[in-house]
């Protein structure tokens, strides 16, 4: 029973745990965002590469 005892109160892997579910969390949340805008990124990348196409020439 001691074992069993020891193991639940072992806390040692849980803030690693809690740091890898974070970073996923946010991982998705920055996927998500870039889907959600691509068209709008798209066009603004492609606008400031013709300006600085245009105005280096």
């Amino acid at each position: 029973m001691s074992i069993f005892n020891r193991f639940v109160k072992d806390e040692s892997g849980a803030t690693a745990i809690e740091y890898s579910l974070i970073a996923a969390l946010m991982a998705a949340a920055i996927i998500t965002a870039l889907s959600t805008f691509k068209a709008d990124l798209t066009t603004a990348f492609k606008s400031i590469g013709t300006t600085l196409t245009t105005n280096t020439k």
